[in-house]
């Protein structure tokens, strides 16, 4: 351990093996997550329940703890330091998802996932300005982490499933807990000591000055955009599972190997981040986010006339554009926020747009209930519709190379 936090630091001024477990926390922040999701058909047989869909609201504590635990993060985040921050939350991940692993009904259940989301929201806001913070190309970190996150979304889908079949469901909250307590523990020992909090340091400065009339509008669209991006995000990480083992009904039944079909999407999905990043950084930032939003309407829309092979295809073009949007809000608070606030900024965002899209995890369940994934599908693409008419009102600027001087 000791070799590994004397290696040479990056720009961002860390070893590199702390920026690989900054992005490896955000793979865990989004696996743990979804691992209730990839099971909640297993759990709700062994809790007595007759349908996953009557189990699913249980998990929207988890969404909204996520969401509304963003806006304390983000201030201890600058306050305290985003090191200790990241200690506090592979630990306090890691032991939550154990004590899920424990839990025998539906009520302790719901409680444990709660916690396990109030320790999740920390990510988001602390762990990913810390890895940007004084880098030069932050669309292309953005986008590698983004890719992590979005393995993690994968790795849930294909471990989950593995461990149901062959251990059971509380395996898959106990093995992966363990792992991500063993991370923090690397971290608290490769991790240098801040030498002040961001709020206290002169940080890095915002790519692109805008007016205050002009940041509080950037602001409002970004948290707007967000909440839909959240909400298609939610919407489809959460019902993915159930919506291929309906489509796939009696052609493949097998939850280990929907599992393993669904991670191959969320795999082939995920490299998108890396693209968007990279051009997030070398060209006009509002066309290339208008674009993937739109993209997305006529692939949900198609998606919800197709089955087995054809959804499989359907839906991997839609997590495609659906992941490849995630980049844009981090990046935006780069572009305009300076360092000494950008955490308390992504709190703000965060607890806005995931309080609002939390309540698509409670409406998941009752909505296919009553009117099947096909219409869902339908509302989903009106949804996107929507959010490309909110990145309409982004303010312009100019192109990435002026911008980046500014």
């Amino acid at each position: 351990m000791t070799t590994l936090s004397r290696a040479a630091p990056t720009h961002n001024g860390f070893p590199p093996v702390v920026s690989l477990l900054l992005n490896i926390a955000h793979g865990i922040d989004h696996m743990f997550l979804l691992i209730f999701a990839t099971a909640v058909a297993t759990i709700a047989v062994e809790f007595g329940y007759t349908n996953w869909t009557d189990l699913m609201p249980y998990s929207v504590g988890a969404f909204a703890l996520f969401g509304l635990g963003a806006l304390p993060a983000g201030r201890l985040g600058d306050v305290w330091g985003r090191r200790i921050m990241m200690i506090i939350f592979f630990s306090g991940i890691g032991a939550s998802a154990l004590l899920t692993a424990a839990t025998q009904n539906a009520w302790q259940l719901a409680a444990a996932l709660t916690l396990l989301g109030a320790f999740a929201a920390i990510y988001h806001p602390v762990g990913i300005p810390m890895l940007v913070q004084n880098v030069p190309n932050p669309g292309a970190v953005i986008g590698v982490n983004g890719l992590a996150g979005n393995l993690g979304i994968a790795v849930a889908a294909l471990v989950t499933g593995f461990l149901v079949k062959w251990i059971g469901w509380r395996a898959a909250f106990a093995i992966p807990g363990l792992i991500a307590i063993g991370c923090g523990i690397v971290f608290a020992m490769v991790c240098p000591q801040e030498e002040h909090s961001p709020s206290k340091g002169k940080g890095g400065k915002a790519k692109v000055v805008l007016t205050p009339a002009m940041l509080v509008r950037a602001f409002a669209v970004m948290t707007a955009a967000a909440a839909t991006s959240s909400i298609l995000f939610n919407f489809t990480t959460n019902g993915n599972s159930q919506l291929l083992t309906e489509s796939f009904l009696g052609v493949i039944e097998d939850p280990a190997v929907l599992g393993a079909l669904l991670a191959a999407i969320y795999t082939v999905a995920s490299l998108a981040q890396i693209v968007v990043g990279r051009l997030i950084d070398s060209m006009p930032f509002k066309p290339l986010q208008l674009w993937m939003s739109v993209a997305q309407v006529p692939l949900l829309i198609v998606a919800a006339y197709t089955q087995d092979w054809g959804m499989f295809l359907a839906l991997m073009a839609v997590m495609i554009f659906i992941f490849g949007s995630i980049p844009f809000t981090d990046a935006m608070i780069v572009r305009y926020v300076d360092d000494r606030l950008r955490s308390r900024v992504a709190g703000m965002r965060l607890t806005v747009a995931f309080g609002i899209s939390s309540a698509a995890v409670w409406l998941l369940g009752p909505m296919v209930k009553s009117m099947g994934f096909a219409t869902l599908l339908w509302i989903m693409a009106g949804i996107a519709a929507f959010k490309a008419a909110i990145v309409l009102l982004l303010p312009d600027e100019p192109d990435a190379a002026e911008a980046a001087k500014g």
